[in-house]
């Protein structure tokens, strides 16, 4: 069983939410991403989404845009990034890595090239943004073959027929973009989001994960108690951004942010 599917089984069986949060490869130097992956599953991270930095991230707001600039200024490529998962595994082999980007550096390598190295490194699943599941017709069974999950999104605009497409190809997970724009917009409302999944769930077996506009405890909190899971992204990679000059600093101040989205889920 794919770890993502195997930890969605546990979660489920706790009467637990997945956490994910989420943060740029490479940010703000390759050599300290490890480190914050690990502290991310100390502090209750479920699975992690790691970004792969690319100079043109459409569906990203500001923050980690920034964050992609940082990180291709340090010279961080996609077979880097490959390097810190298996980085990553050689101590935890059990929590589920999802790399989270964009298509060109994936046709930079290869499709297949991709598979076969993302794989072997460990990760588990794959969400390429710009690539929906029409145009996934040659990257998508090379992923299933080598045990990857597909990893699609689905907006609040996302018309039922579209949504019912891509609940059929979508494995690991359904990211629910619960806002109109990209991510770090606005604020969220945890009803909407509960109107908007519920649809969803009449279309799919797959666990719901909520993602854009997850700031702090409270909004983690109502938001799981609608979703499946809950994605933080720009409220981690803000706090990466004012520690660039302190990057010894940054770990500990993740685990603090997500701590206390973990507790407030729990609670």
């Amino acid at each position: 069983m794919n770890r993502i599917d195997q930890r969605f089984s546990e979660l489920k069986e706790q009467g637990r939410k997945a956490l994910i949060p989420y943060i740029t490869a490479g940010d703000p130097a390759p050599q300290y991403t490890v480190g914050f992956m690990h502290a991310l599953v100390e502090a209750g991270a479920d699975i992690i989404e790691l970004g792969v930095p690319f100079s043109d991230p459409m569906a990203d707001g500001p923050v980690i845009q920034k964050a992609c600039e940082r990180a291709l200024k340090q010279g961080t490529r996609l077979v880097d990034l490959l390097d810190m998962v298996a980085e990553f595994r050689q101590v935890d082999s059990e929590t589920p890595i999802v790399l989270m980007g964009y298509l060109n550096p994936i046709e930079r390598i290869g499709y297949e090239t991709f598979a076969d190295k993302a794989a072997d490194v460990g990760v588990d699943g794959v969400l390429v943004v710009d690539m929906p599941p029409e145009e996934a017709e040659e990257f998508g069974p090379l992923l299933k073959q080598r045990g990857l999950a597909a990893i699609f999104l689905v907006a609040p605009t996302t018309s039922h027929a579209r949504a019912a497409t891509i609940c059929a190809h979508g494995e690991g997970y359904l990211y629910y973009v619960s806002l109109k724009g990209v991510t770090g917009a606005a604020t969220l409302n945890a009803d909407d989001v509960a109107d908007h999944l519920a649809p969803l769930r009449e279309m799919t077996d797959l666990p719901l994960c909520v993602g854009f506009g997850i700031r702090d405890g409270v909004t983690a909190a109502e938001v799981a108690k609608v979703a499946d899971g809950v994605i933080v992204g720009s409220a981690l990679v803000n706090r990466i951004a004012e520690s660039v000059d302190a990057p010894e600093t940054i770990a500990g101040q993740l685990k603090s942010v997500l701590g206390e989205m973990r507790t407030a889920m729990d609670a």
